[in-house]
């Protein structure tokens, strides 16, 4: 900025349109959403894709409850064949633990025990898919129960396996049932209370006619599954952002899981501490699988965690209900807190992080910011708007519509400011300089680089609209740092 007595040039600036397109693509995993599996050949799981998705993520064992030829096998056979694993397909009503492990022999040097592999064993597999798991005996159960829940057959480790999934047809006991399963009996509870999700497939009933004519389609049959590996990236995606942020668990969730899970205890449908870290792991999945947290999505988790069903046991649906909007309730609850933290913090950058690091609800998002553009004095609402705008425009900041116009309405007046002003006073001479320059220019003059010509945009706008600014130096500080940390959570 000069302090010429001619007047003061503001250099003109892009739109905002070419400020988002000049923008590295985010580091984080792109959302889509989808649908994944009708790619893959595979059809009537569109309501509970989220779900397959989420399993995928977590890495936690699936199970699969329904009658038979609604697609159970065929889906996880086919997630195998997408994602490239090294898979086993075993029929638990068949299968001898010798098909498991091999064959054992002495060790050579008489150390112990050696197991003399063949193509079926499971010692290489990536992933592995128990079938008919409701038909196996009770002992056969307890010999698959390490291999479900610790990933080791004999106390030896599996490093190399990934999946456990597993699939059964509703129990016998299930009065529900269309059809009499004779044969297929209750899990032992201890071997159901190791799977993170419990998913029903669904029935030609639940189909809509676009699934029926897929499901129909001859083709199907024998296809190998095949997307080009976009569902593998993708999850690789999910996986890095769930990995990393596993060890901070956002409070919406634990909010949520701690307050439904003592719901569900207080009305006798027992959910173990084990199942509450689950539970935590698949809505931290699901949450970043589905983009954002949401009562739909929460729900349809709670629903699907309930090892009961595995047992023949239909909880209360009633129950199951209350107990969800008593966790979502609470944890909206808690979670708007961070609006009181936020509307408290002095400084705009600080604002700003706590924005980033705590809004979860876009709504709530647009409420605080629409809070501080009526709060702050206006140069202050001018800054803060004027360094989140572009980001807010593209999508990077966790607010909605409502907020990120709000947000334009301030900032786009001073991406557009251009051109010579000339300021003049009644009864001076004309040429006479803006009071605000000199205390604008001393500031300006110590910056570099686009720091100082964003500097430049904002105090020429200050200077147009006559707005007093009381401290430059720690406003433009501020300014400054929140577009840093727009990039520093970009670049995350």
């Amino acid at each position: 900025m000069s302090n010429r007595r001619s007047g003061l040039r503001a250099k003109p600036v892009q739109s905002v349109a070419k400020i988002c397109e000049k923008k590295k693509p985010s580091a984080l995993p792109a959302r889509s959403s989808g649908p994944y599996l009708p790619a893959l050949g595979v059809y009537g799981f569109g309501e509970i894709e989220p779900l397959i998705l989420t399993a995928l993520v977590t890495e936690d064992p699936l199970l699969l409850i329904g009658a038979s030829g609604t697609g159970k096998t065929y889906l996880l056979n086919s997630l195998s064949e997408a994602l490239n694993l090294h898979h086993r397909h075993y029929n638990a009503s068949l299968i001898s633990f010798d098909d498991l492990v091999g064959f054992p022999y002495p060790d050579p040097e008489g150390t112990g025990v050696r197991f003399l592999e063949t193509p079926a064993t499971v010692w290489g597999a990536e992933s592995v898919l128990i079938d008919e798991i409701s038909r196996s005996k009770p002992e056969q159960q307890n010999r698959l129960f390490s291999l479900v829940h610790e990933r080791r057959v004999q106390g030896i480790g599996l490093p190399k396996l990934r999946y456990r999934w597993a699939a059964m047809n509703p129990c016998s006991t299930d009065q529900d049932s269309d059809e009499n399963y004779t044969g297929s009996e209750p899990l032992d509870p201890a071997l159901a209370d190791r799977f993170g999700l419990f998913v029903n497939a669904l029935d030609w009933k639940d189909l809509s006619d676009e699934e029926r004519r897929r499901v129909a389609e001859p083709v199907g049959e024998g296809r190998v599954a095949d997307d080009g590996s976009r569902l593998k990236t993708q999850i690789e995606a999910w996986r890095s952002e769930f990995g990393a942020r596993v060890g901070s668990c956002p409070d919406l969730v634990l909010d949520y899981v701690t307050t439904a899970v003592t719901a569900l205890n207080t009305a006798a449908i027992r959910m173990s501490p084990r199942r509450s870290r689950l539970l935590a792991r698949s809505l931290l999945a699901a949450t970043i699988v589905d983009g954002e947290p949401s009562s739909r999505l929460f729900r349809l988790v709670l629903g699907s965690s309930l090892p009961h069903v595995a047992w023949g046991v239909q909880p209360r649906m009633e129950a199951v209900a209350a107990a969800h909007q008593a966790g979502w309730d609470y944890a909206l609850r808690n979670e708007e807190r961070w609006i009181h933290s936020f509307m408290a913090e002095r400084d705009l950058d600080r604002k700003l992080g706590i924005l980033i690091e705590r809004c979860r609800d876009p709504d709530a998002g647009s409420q605080a910011v629409a809070q501080l553009l009526a709060s702050e004095p206006r140069e202050r609402a001018a800054a803060f708007a004027f360094a989140t705008y572009p980001a807010a425009a593209c999508g990077k900041l966790p607010i909605g519509a409502e907020g990120t116009n709000d947000l334009g309405k301030v900032a786009t007046p001073i991406l557009s400011v251009d051109g010579t002003i000339h300021w003049q006073e009644r009864l001076n001479a004309s040429g006479t300089v803006h009071p605000e320059v000199e205390r604008f220019a001393e500031v300006i003059s110590k910056l570099k680089g686009g720091r100082a010509e964003r500097a430049r945009q904002f105090f020429s706008w200050c200077v147009v609209e006559r707005v007093v600014v009381r401290d430059p130096a720690s406003l433009e500080r501020e300014l400054n740092d929140c577009v840093a940390l727009i990039r520093a959570e970009r670049a995350a």
